[in-house]
């Protein structure tokens, strides 16, 4: 029998082994999406055994599920990181609706982009994936609002700032295949003066 001692090194490889899986399935999800992340890929990517993998995910939907709640736990951290860099002052809408741009960019955006289109055609899987969905837009949707210091209780404030997500989400799709980064810079401006307007705040 092994003393706590052994045990605790056991621990510790698996926590890593499950960690380098998901790291692998978020890859693969965005390079190679749903057909391509397959079980024994996203082993070879992580660099363990195929049983390993179905050790700590006896199936695929178990894997890219816990792939989606580890990118919403980053997501959520992201955002925590980003809200303390918010300047003061007339630059803070510019500033939070890039954040919020921000947040439907990069690997971990392409890979749930890659997964929600797995899903729509999965009806299982999609009645699992829309509450981790919802959970990301709750969290980005609140962030904005105390940021922004938005009074929701105004008429057309929830929908402005609502609307501040979709327009994000619909950049990150244009950025999916070509690098639209100049092109975004000043929708976000555009769009910061246009959400202070519907805030009821003037730029001088």
């Amino acid at each position: 029998m092994g003393t706590e001692l052994d045990r605790e090194p056991r621990q510790e490889r698996s926590r890593a082994t499950r960690a380098r899986l998901l790291d692998a399935a978020v890859r693969c999800l965005a390079e190679r999406g749903v057909a391509g992340a397959t079980v024994g890929a996203v082993a070879e990517a992580a660099g363990v055994s195929r049983g390993a993998a179905q050790h700590h995910f006896p199936t695929r939907d178990e894997l890219f599920l816990a792939a989606l709640d580890r990118m919403v736990d980053s997501r959520g951290e992201e955002l925590r990181r980003g809200a303390v860099s918010v300047p003061e002052g007339p630059d803070r809408t510019e500033a939070v609706v890039q954040m919020v741009v921000d947040a439907f960019s990069g690997e971990d955006f392409h890979a749930a982009l890659q997964l929600w289109a797995g899903a729509a055609s999965d009806p299982a899987l999609r009645d699992r994936v829309i509450p981790m969905e919802e959970r990301v837009g709750r969290q980005i949707h609140r962030a904005a609002v105390e940021l922004l210091g938005a009074d929701e209780a105004v008429p057309g404030v929830r929908e402005a700032v609502q609307a501040t997500l979709d327009l994000a989400r619909g950049l990150g799709l244009a950025n999916l295949l070509s690098d639209d980064s100049a092109r975004r810079r000043g929708i976000v401006r555009q769009w910061a003066r246009m959400l202070d307007q519907a805030l009821g705040r003037e730029h001088g």
